[in-house]
């Protein structure tokens, strides 16, 4: 790294690992991510904040990040689309994705589930129309969506006969 470039030394857990990094103070969590920590099922897609593809839990909540300094995550717990599955078998959401024909190319899958597991988690969203609404910052060029609402709506459902008790 650039000695003349401010650095910053943060400690965040990446996927339940905790990690101490040095990073360049104007680095993406992004770019950490996929660049240092090699965790490049995060894509990077716009790089604006624009299409989602990026989208990652910091804190147990949905962040885009591309558009969030890797510095301003010292301290917390970051969960990329690794750190979701179990050893032997995929998380819900994710069978949920693949029974559901919830991707095509499968770029924007990554993002769509990590969103998702937000949304999935709010009780407080009950319709497909309130799921279309929380899922619109997250763009699918192959037009995927009643896939992804389908998806998000069938674990929603198993939540709520409680098939999946902890997602």
């Amino acid at each position: 790294m650039d000695s003349s470039r401010p650095t910053a030394r943060i400690a965040v857990i990446v996927n339940g690992k905790p990690a101490t990094i040095v990073v360049d103070v104007r680095r993406t969590l992004l770019d950490l991510l996929r660049e240092d920590l090699l965790l490049t099922g995060t894509k990077k897609g716009c790089d604006h904040g624009q299409c989602g593809a990026c989208t990652v839990l910091v804190g147990g909540r949905r962040v885009l990040s591309c558009l969030k300094l890797a510095a301003s995550a010292e301290g917390q717990s970051v969960t990329t689309i690794e750190g979701v599955a179990h050893p032997d078998e995929l998380h819900p959401l994710q069978q949920a994705f693949i029974r559901h024909d919830a991707l095509q190319c499968g770029y924007c899958t990554a993002g769509q589930i990590m969103s998702a597991l937000e949304v999935v988690a709010d009780s407080a969203i009950t319709t497909r129309e309130q799921v279309r609404e929380q899922m619109s910052g997250n763009l699918c060029r192959c037009g995927a969506y009643n896939g992804i609402v389908d998806a998000i709506m069938d674990v929603k459902a198993q939540l709520n006969t409680g098939a999946h008790a902890v997602l």
